[in-house]
């Protein structure tokens, strides 16, 4: 964790409202490692964002996503998707996701502030995501791959969704070299708190089914809207 970010390391008894209330206010909670009990808020100095109307998308991702290499389902198993972020992979040892943030994020999915975009192949969940959805910001928390392309097929899939929806930013809280390659950047804690009041004001909706005909036309017309890459 990096010494610019501003955190507290003081135990505290965290509530789906708390944590609502801490998102809206730009601030999120994270545990040490998997096994570790105690929770700390962060409030980055910087931000990690992704431009709904300038998602990066490279040729070859365009190929898989419209191959439906993957058949797409939301809010289908939350625990399946936060088992996976939580997981060791190829790209880490250990996550933040302790069994606390397992607990309030299942909560708050009951409540309908959670949703998940999940890849499925072969009957068996091959990778997906999971965020907070509060008015017009989505807080993008963890994605997991068990299968190549996965995850940036389910992020492809979120973006359209949110872009539908009427949502106004993304936020992804840290950059990673995955993020990156999607065009996602950073932006100041002032300049992510201004934004963030803007996204507050906005009503959207998460349609976490559509019709097949509309969600082809809602993914193509996106990806027609999109910066292609290499």
């Amino acid at each position: 964790m990096s010494s610019s970010e501003e955190r507290s390391r003081e135990q505290f008894k965290l509530t789906p409202d708390i944590l609502l209330r801490a998102y809206m206010a730009g601030i999120f909670p994270m545990a040490e490692s998997r096994d570790r009990p105690e929770l700390f808020w962060v409030d980055p100095e910087v931000r990690g964002i992704i431009p709904l109307d300038q998602l990066h998308i490279s040729r070859s991702l365009r190929k898989t996503v419209r191959r439906r290499a993957f058949e797409i389902h939301c809010d289908r198993d939350f625990d399946g998707v936060i088992r996976g972020c939580a997981g060791a992979n190829g790209e880490r040892d250990d996550t933040w996701i302790n069994s606390e943030i397992m607990q309030l994020y299942g909560k708050l999915f009951q409540m309908g502030f959670v949703h998940t975009v999940e890849c499925w192949k072969d009957g068996e969940l091959a990778g997906g995501l999971y965020g907070v959805a509060i008015k017009g910001a989505f807080f993008g928390e963890s994605m997991f791959s068990n299968v190549r392309d996965a995850s940036k097929v389910a992020l492809v899939h979120l973006a359209a969704r949110l872009c539908h929806g009427g949502y106004k930013l993304l936020d992804t809280q840290f950059i990673t070299e995955h993020l990156e390659q999607f065009g996602a950047y950073e932006v100041p804690r002032d300049e992510y708190h201004s934004m963030l009041d803007n996204a507050l004001v906005q009503e959207a909706r998460f349609h976490c089914s559509l019709p097949p005909e509309v969600e082809a036309s809602v993914l193509e017309k996106f990806l027609q809207s999109s910066t292609q890459t290499s």
